[in-house]
């Protein structure tokens, strides 16, 4: 999205967006949403949607975005595609009026694949603090299930007793409850990163536009 030349630095930081996350292949869907500053880099929407998929961030991930790829600089080559650091590169840098499709890859094991809606980009509410979570169903799926398949897989297996690894996926899923959100959970780390913006916005308006 070009720079728009009149827009202060200030506006450019409070400016925000809507986004909706959507696990590809889940049925039924797994989706999130959350508002998010259009400031903040590539690596810092990769930390919310670890939060709101309630993941731990073990796994190699990605961000395509057209005919580009980003995720972290990498110094062994694993026969990928090279890759723009995620962490230099602005959410606001790739949108493009009046939606943006973003799709995420993470653990290239698992291969989860989730697409980002990105819409209504606009100036945010000064009352409010972002990353900000909206909504969403059905909790993510534990890491290192086996994917998708794996996953309903092991669902099928916790929800009957006589299945011959009940016992042993139930013990590996332990207290994990599929329709449970988290929102607390979610909430509570999202704070951590709104409270580490909102000190950057402080400064900035010190420091005038």
């Amino acid at each position: 999205m070009a720079k728009d030349p009149t827009k202060s630095a200030s506006d450019s930081f409070n400016e925000v967006c809507t986004i909706r996350v959507e696990l590809l292949d889940s049925d039924p869907l797994i989706w999130r949403q959350v508002e998010m500053p259009t400031s903040a880099t590539l690596k810092v929407l990769h930390d919310v949607i670890q939060i709101v998929m309630r993941w731990f961030d073990y796994h190699l991930w990605e961000f395509t975005i057209g005919d580009r790829k980003y995720g972290l600089p990498m110094d062994v080559d694993w026969g990928t595609e090279p890759r723009a650091d995620a962490a230099k590169v602005r959410l606001r840098d790739v949108l493009r009026h009046p939606t943006t499709e973003i799709d995420y890859t993470y653990d290239f094991g698992d291969d989860w694949e989730l697409r980002l809606i990105v819409t209504d980009i606009r100036q945010g509410e000064p009352s409010e603090s972002y990353p900000r979570f909206i909504g969403g169903e059905r909790n993510g799926p534990p890491e290192d299930c086996g994917g998708i398949p794996g996953f309903y897989d092991k669902l099928e297996a916790l929800a009957d007793p006589t299945h011959p690894d009940h016992e042993e996926v139930a013990e590996f899923l332990e207290d994990y409850d599929p329709e449970e959100v988290g929102t607390m959970d979610i909430g509570h780390a999202l704070s951590r990163i709104a409270n580490r913006r909102n000190a950057a916005r402080v400064r900035l308006a010190k420091g005038g536009s």
